[in-house]
């Protein structure tokens, strides 16, 4: 993808629920994921959202489908990161990538644990497939956004890292971290 302003980013947005699909209830956590990046992207960007079942082989083709036809350089998952039986998306995120970077998950965990002493339950990852930076992010609103305050930092070096777009930020909401020169 090039970096022309003309152009959107694609960033995949992939909630993950069973009750959500069936019409239960309303996603309001891919709509805080997208509610996050309207308020922090300077560069022009559109989001590719999805709303899933919570099956390991949905998730991993989703997630396939973002990173390797839509060519998403940033894939966010919300939901199944708990310890529940049919929470896998941590297990799918694994399947596909060929590089897992803990780091992501450590540092939501870390943040959230501030918050609510259940975060240790929390199975948040991340890592590479191809191009493509896939995070998972637990399913709640709140939650959503003090995982991302603590993660987005290290996101546009890590997808330039990767040949991806220059994602810019807005400085006043997220100092983004670049090395000099880079």
């Amino acid at each position: 993808m090039t970096t022309a302003t003309k152009e959107s980013i694609l960033i995949g947005v992939v909630t993950v629920s069973d009750r959500a699909r069936r019409g239960v209830y309303e996603d309001r956590s891919g709509p805080a994921i997208q509610a996050v990046f309207d308020e922090i992207m300077r560069s022009p960007w559109r989001a590719e959202y999805r709303l899933i079942e919570d099956e390991q082989p949905f998730i991993e083709s989703t997630l396939k489908e973002l990173a390797d036809q839509v060519r998403c350089p940033l894939i966010v998952t919300t939901g199944g990161t708990g310890p529940a039986v049919r929470d896998v998306t941590p297990e799918a995120t694994v399947s596909v990538c060929e590089k897992l970077l803990p780091g992501f998950g450590e540092q939501m965990r870390a943040v959230s644990l501030q918050a609510v002493p259940t975060a240790i339950l929390s199975r948040q990852t991340a890592g590479i497939r191809g191009q493509s930076l896939i995070i998972n992010l637990p399913g709640k609103p709140q939650a959503i956004r003090e995982c991302l305050d603590a993660i987005l930092p290290a996101v546009p070096y890590c997808i330039d890292l990767l040949g991806g777009p220059r994602i810019e930020f807005d400085p006043d909401k997220v100092q983004a971290f670049r090395p000099r020169g880079a």
